[in-house]
């Protein structure tokens, strides 16, 4: 491998380990962590919604009486 491509790999992998670490401790890495936590209690909220919804839908339809 060429010495700068080796050079260049290094380089983001540092700024990945950087940028990681003020992530996890920087500032407003606690909103950054409730606001992650509240986007996937919303997310799940929507599925659980919509399985409902579809599960509802087919039982109506399923027991409504059919004009044959």
């Amino acid at each position: 491998m060429d010495i700068a491509a080796k050079a260049k790999e290094e380089i983001e992998s540092r700024l990945k380990k950087i940028e990681s670490f003020i992530e996890e401790k920087g500032l407003g890495s606690s909103y950054l962590t409730k606001a992650r936590r509240t986007q996937r209690n919303v997310n799940l909220a929507i599925a659980v919604g919509t399985l409902i919804t579809v599960a509802g839908i087919s039982i109506w339809l399923l027991s409504s009486p059919r004009k044959d």
